[in-house]
Order: C-alpha cells, then sequence, then structure tokens
C-alpha cells in the first residue's frame, strides 16, 4: 500500500483530472466515490484498476475475493479525498475504473424493454431514470446524442450502481429506433400532441422502447418521428408539467407490467 499525502502528488492530479469528460477519456478511466458504488462495482466485476482509502478499515468492508491482484491500494489523507471529491463531505474510499469500450454495434436481439436517452442534460434526472430503469426491470438504456456523459461524476453518484445491473449504450437514437421497428418492438415517444394518447390507454406491451426528451425541449421531431405511438400523462392538478424522471418512472412501470 502505497501512502500518499500531497495533492501535488502525480496520482492524485490524475484523479483530479477525472472530474472531466476530457480527463476521463485521457485517462480512460473514470472514478466511484463511497463504500456502496465502489462495492457494486467489484461485485459487478467490473475493471477496478485502483482503490484509494482514508482509513484502511474500509478495507475490511470490500468483497476480496473478485477482486484482480492487480489492483492498486492507496492510503490518502483527508484533504487529498476533498480535492478528489465533488461532494462536500467526502466518505473517504474512492476507486478508479476502466472505461468500457463502446461502439457502434446494436444487439442482435433488441426484444425486451429499452429507455433511449434523448439530449437529457440534467446529471441527477439521468442517474434517476438509470436507477428507476434498473429497479422496474428494464433491459438497458440508450444515452441519445446531446445526453449528458454517463461517467460524469453527478450522474455516477446518483445512478448508485444501477450502471451496473443495466444494459448501458451510447448511440444515434434514430438508428437504435429503426432497429426496433424491423425487429416489431412498440416504441413509444413522450410528446402531447393531437396524436398522442394517454399511457394508461396502451396495453401494456411488456417489451417496448421508450424515448424521454430534454428537461426543456422534451424529444427531437426527427426522433419522435420514428416511435409508433406518442405518449402523454394525465395530470389531475395544476402543475404545468412533470419532470422527466418523475413521468419516466411512471410510464416505464406501467409499460413494464
Amino acid at each position: 500500500m502505497e501512502k500518499i499525502t500531497s495533492n501535488q502528488n502525480n496520482h492524485v492530479k490524475k484523479w483530479k483530472k477525472m472530474q472531466s469528460k476530457k480527463g476521463r477519456k485521457e485517462n480512460q478511466l473514470y472514478m466511484l466515490e463511497g463504500w456502496h458504488l465502489v462495492n457494486e462495482a467489484i461485485m459487478a466485476n467490473e475493471a477496478v484498476t485502483e482503490i484509494m482509502v482514508t482509513d484502511t478499515n474500509d478495507l475490511e468492508q470490500l468483497n476480496w475475493d473478485q477482486l484482480s491482484n492487480q489492483v492498486k491500494i492507496y492510503l490518502i489523507t483527508s484533504e487529498i479525498a476533498r480535492h478528489i471529491s465533488e461532494t462536500q463531505t467526502p466518505q473517504g474510499i474512492f476507486a478508479t475504473v476502466k472505461l468500457p469500450e463502446f461502439n457502434d454495434e446494436l444487439p442482435f436481439n433488441l426484444h425486451g424493454s429499452w429507455v433511449l436517452l434523448d439530449g437529457l442534460q440534467d446529471p441527477g434526472n439521468v442517474g434517476t431514470i438509470v436507477r428507476t430503469a434498473d429497479a422496474a426491470g428494464v433491459s438497458g438504456v440508450v444515452f441519445g446524442t446531446g445526453t449528458v456523459d454517463l461517467y460524469n461524476p453527478k450522474v455516477v453518484r446518483s445512478m448508485q450502481g444501477s450502471q451496473f445491473h443495466l444494459n448501458i449504450y451510447e448511440g444515434d437514437l434514430k438508428r437504435w429506433l429503426q432497429a426496433f421497428n424491423e425487429q416489431q418492438v412498440p416504441t413509444f415517444g413522450t410528446e402531447l400532441n393531437p396524436q398522442a394518447v394517454a399511457y394508461n390507454q396502451v396495453t401494456s406491451p411488456g417489451e417496448f422502447a421508450l424515448v424521454l426528451g430534454n428537461e426543456g425541449n422534451g424529444a427531437s421531431q426527427e426522433v419522435l418521428r420514428l416511435t409508433s405511438q406518442n405518449l402523454y400523462i394525465p395530470m389531475k392538478g395544476r402543475a404545468e408539467s412533470l419532470n422527466v424522471a418523475i413521468a419516466g418512472g411512471i410510464l416505464m412501470f406501467y409499460l413494464q407490467n
């Protein structure tokens, strides 16, 4: 175990850079913070490369049987923990994980239930949607063009490890929707227009692709044109709209039944 006490250490500089997308891409790594997320990654056999702790007692809580012998362990100071963390009160345990290699290939079999994110920008919303998709038993989530980076620290914290339980992809949603349509998987947009129907008027299909759009502008028209039906959620109160993560949760649980 190596002990590090300075923020000027090269390892610390590298970890700090991982707060940005550029830094993550440059190092091909992203960071997890907190015992729960670190252990979830280990349990999911993710490619953990380093573990950093402020207290060696935290290491006793980890599932060492599933960790590679090549994982490097660092004892860091509380000051370093605050420096590399984006939270006000760091938990004192971090890990770096290799970024997975995404390619443009779509899965051969798209049957199941999928959520497609079209230009969502709020990390909390995106993380909540992924976590809700996990809870609802959805097969996978696709991060479309313009959606916040999957490995943004705020997204990672909000997902709470659910990214390890789902199929996660990045790609052009138009290609994905064309593929769903070819495999006769029902595709649903979320927009209130004359052609849209109330979600509870649709028979739950069991398998589907659901598009959730940008917080302010909704899903793009070119994406919505490729869906087979647009849905809306009737509201009994006076609120103008629902938060996209809340709306997504209602629709996921309904369509999944």
